[in-house]
Parts: structure tokens; C-alpha cells; sequence
């Protein structure tokens, strides 16, 4: 019994982050799995090829805007989208009820076959102040649809999938958590690999913490400039703080910090950094530190221990079961907590050692094949529970 599958790909646009990543990871990896039948891709309403969709993986720091995300913090724009796409899918998707339809991100358009969709986190469910209006709007009106129409929802963390079940009421017998995976790129990188890219971003190998991600308020980056602010002045000089991320929405105050702390020579700020350079970007940190107010993953925290990095993140949502025991958590609220796990992260080299050989053991269970194989495993008991209902 073979799954022919529909996969929406409408998150697979440059730069790629979570779920665009996650998105295209499956897009590429699913062809010729075993159990997969013709996989084919849906994208906004129109149908686009594997090939169509490789160019956001090498896409660099320079890509242009797309109409999507130009449109997406505008209200009236966002109205305007909810109500005509669906019309467009429902058009362009007419007479495929024979397949099984994949959303990954989220939205499920209508479709008269089989539908699994993932949903990532509930962040504007359970933090709505951590997102803008529009998105807000969207989500609240879109995703309970999307839910009612999903034969099954694919979670990536089981803190998702619980919280799926508790604020959404979701059954939890339709509910499956598939953790992400790690590209095998990020390792532990020797100084020649190192060299040229750290050269290249005014950095220097084993002397900087890392941050990697968008700058907005959801990753808590107040607290983590005052935590470090709040270290000596020696450490902070010798291990400067290193954000890497594109500026999110209402993070205009986080960068007024930023700049501050850049001219007092113990923060640089590289923005968008492309792939290409975020493996020795990360194998280059001294320690990398994610003090997130609340993840559906954390991608971040898995790429940083493949690499050999020592982690400091928060102890909330699905941190701890990404991390395990290998990093130090600490209540992404308590700035003196966060200081003293930086300090014990950056000084204590017992530790250091500990946590970086424990980290490539636990990053280890975190495949993109792993990943797959799941997905696929869900779309079978969805295909199979499809065949036994409508058995004579």
C-alpha cells in the first residue's frame, strides 16, 4: 500500500527558518520513500516542482521581499487572502481526492481526499502578545478550520501536542508528535574550516556566545542583553554576545539595546547570515545561548549540540525535551538565573566538556530521516483508517 501525496509548500520561500526548513526537508526527502507513492507540491494556490523549490534552500541575505510577506502585517491584506485563497485551492485541487493532502505549515486547504497538517506551537493562542495583530487575526480564524478539516495533526515536540489537546481541544488519538531533525552539517568544524568564515564576520573561534534566530519578543532577547550586561566586564569584553537573525516586528526597543551594547564593544550583530555560513557559525561559539520565552522546537538548541557547542536555554514549552540534561535551563523570566548559567557556561570548563561530548549524543537521535520515516509512518495509518471506514 503506497501513499500518493500532495505536499504544500507554500512555506518554502528564502531565507528558509523552521518551518520553511522543516517544510523543505520533507519536500526532498520524501520522494522515494518507502510506502510513497508520486509526491507532488501545491504552492499558494498553484502547482510548482521539487526544482521550483531548491533555490530557498542557497537563497542568500539579499533576496528580495516576496508579495506574501509584504502583505502579512497588513489587516485588510490578510482578510482579503483568507477569503479568496480557498476559492483558488479549492478550484486547483479539484478531481485529487485520490491522494493524501500535507500541510506543513499549519493551513489545510479544502480538499476532499485524506488531509494531515502540523501544527508547529500555539504562540498565538497561549502568548498572543508575542505576535502582531494581523497574524493574530489569521491564526484565530484559519487554524480552528484548518483543525476540523485535518484527519490527523503532526506536532513537532510532545509539549505541542499537549498543548494542541489542552487549549484546543484536540483528540488526542489524532494527534502525533514527529520531533525535527538536524542537517548533518552542523558539527564540530577543525580551525581550518573555521578560518575563513570567521574571518570573513570579524569573529574569532571560541570567543564569542551565539544567538541565532529572528529579533522579536518572543525570543526574549530584553532579558538576555541584561544578562549579559550584568556580567564582568572582562568576560563580556573577551566572549562578546553575537546575534545572528533578521529584525522581527516590534523589536525597534531590542535594537536601540543592541546599539548600545555594541558601542560598548561587547555585542555584534550580524543580522541575516546566510546558510552557507551558519555551520561555522556555530562551531566557532564558545557557548551558545537561546533564553526563548516559549518554542514549538527550537531548532536553534538541536543545531548548536550537533555542532559541539555547549547550550544555555530556558526550561519551558519544548526546550527540555529537545535538550534533555545536557544543557543548563533556567526560567526565561529570571535575568539573574540567566547570568549565572551564562557565567557557569563561559567559565567552567569541567562542565563545558561535559556538555559538548553529551550534546553530539543527544543531537544525535535528531534526524531528518527520522523525521521522515514518522511523517510517513502517520500517513499510512491515515491512508489505512481512510480504507477501513469506507470498506463495505
Amino acid at each position: 500500500m503506497s501513499v500518493d501525496l500532495i505536499l504544500g509548500a507554500d512555506s518554502i520561500s528564502p531565507p528558509l527558518t523552521g518551518i520553511g526548513r522543516y517544510a523543505f526537508e520533507l519536500a526532498r526527502r520524501l520522494p522515494g520513500q518507502v510506502g510513497m507513492g508520486p509526491v507532488r507540491y501545491f504552492a499558494l494556490g498553484r502547482w510548482v516542482t521539487l526544482d521550483d523549490l531548491r533555490g530557498a534552500d542557497s537563497a542568500g541575505p539579499d533576496q528580495p521581499r516576496t508579495l506574501r510577506s509584504v502583505l502579512a502585517g497588513n489587516r485588510l491584506a490578510v482578510q482579503a487572502f483568507r477569503l479568496l485563497m480557498p476559492t483558488v485551492q479549492r478550484l486547483r485541487l479539484r478531481g485529487q481526492g485520490a491522494a493524501l493532502y500535507h500541510s506543513p505549515n499549519y493551513f489545510l486547504p479544502p480538499f476532499s481526499g485524506r488531509t494531515v497538517t502540523t501544527v508547529h506551537d500555539l504562540s498565538h493562542h497561549i502568548y498572543p502578545e508575542f505576535h502582531p495583530a494581523a497574524r493574530i487575526d489569521y491564526m484565530r480564524r484559519m487554524l480552528p478550520e484548518s483543525l476540523a478539516r485535518a484527519d490527523h495533526v503532526i506536532t513537532v515536540s510532545e509539549s505541542a501536542r499537549q498543548d494542541l489537546i489542552t487549549h484546543m481541544g484536540y483528540p488526542a488519538d489524532r494527534a502525533t508528535a514527529v520531533p525535527l531533525g538536524v542537517n548533518p552539517v552542523f558539527r564540530p568544524h577543525c580551525a581550518h574550516e573555521l578560518a575563513p568564515v570567521l574571518q570573513r564576520l570579524g569573529l574569532e573561534a571560541q570567543a564569542y556566545t551565539l544567538y541565532v534566530g529572528t529579533i522579536e519578543p518572543r525570543k526574549n532577547l530584553d532579558r538576555l542583553l541584561a544578562a549579559y550586561e550584568a556580567l564582568p566586564s572582562a568576560l563580556r569584553r573577551r566572549t562578546p554576545l553575537v546575534l545572528a537573525g533578521s529584525p522581527g516586528w516590534c523589536s525597534e526597543h531590542t535594537h536601540e539595546r543592541m546599539e548600545r551594547a555594541a558601542s560598548a564593544g561587547w555585542l555584534h550583530y550580524l543580522r541575516f547570515v546566510a546558510q552557507a555560513d551558519l555551520p561555522a557559525l556555530y562551531a566557532g561559539a564558545a557557548l551558545f545561548a537561546y533564553p526563548s520565552l516559549y518554542e514549538g522546537f527550537g531548532l536553534p538548541v538541536l543545531e548548536a549540540m550537533a555542532s559541539g557547542v555547549p547550550v544555555v536555554t530556558s526550561n519551558t514549552s519544548s526546550l527540555p525535551e529537545v535538550v534533555g540534561a545536557v544543557a543548563l535551563q533556567v526560567p526565561p523570566e529570571d535575568t539573574a538565573a540567566l547570568t549565572q548559567a551564562l557565567a557557569r557556561g563561559l567559565q567552567d570548563e569541567r562542565w563545558r566538556v561535559q556538555a559538548a561530548t553529551a550534546g553530539l549524543e543527544r543531537a544525535a537521535r535528531f534526524t531528518w530521516e527520522r523525521c521522515v520515516e514518522q511523517t510517513v509512518a502517520v500517513y499510512a495509518r491515515v491512508t489505512a483508517a481512510h480504507r477501513g471506514a469506507s470498506a463495505p
